[in-house]
């Protein structure tokens, strides 16, 4: 092994936002003491990072010519449990993109306020 993960950092417009948001999805601590560079962070101390990128171009999934970076993949255990979720993330900020359509497992995918999509995924645990 050569190094360990220390996190994610995720490029945004609104550090502080942004990490509100998936905070509202994870339940987990934010920590914004520096506007520009804003920590999630898990009760076991996972990390996700938010760095401040104000020239930042959103990803337009599916568009090939504004392509995703990276996603995030949520899981929930059945279709009941997806559809609350959808609820509670559009609530949230997020945005509906697409259902994989699937009636026992299946995903869908959303982009986040600030463009960058992640799946709601069910019955694949």
């Amino acid at each position: 092994m050569i190094a360990k993960l220390q996190c994610t950092v995720i490029d945004c417009p609104d550090p502080v936002a942004l990490a509100g948001f998936y905070a509202g999805i994870l339940g987990w601590r934010v920590d914004a003491d520096d506007p520009e560079w804003v920590w999630l962070i898990s009760p076991e101390g996972r990390r996700f990072a938010f760095q401040a990128a104000p020239d930042h171009k959103p990803p337009r999934w599916p568009d090939p010519d504004h392509p995703q970076q990276f996603h995030l993949d949520f899981d929930v255990d059945t279709i009941e449990d997806v559809e609350r979720a959808q609820r509670e993330v559009i609530a949230l900020g997020a945005t509906f993109l697409h259902d994989s359509g699937g009636e026992r497992s299946g995903f869908r995918v959303f982009s986040d306020p600030a463009g960058h999509p992640f799946c709601l995924c069910y019955g694949q645990s």
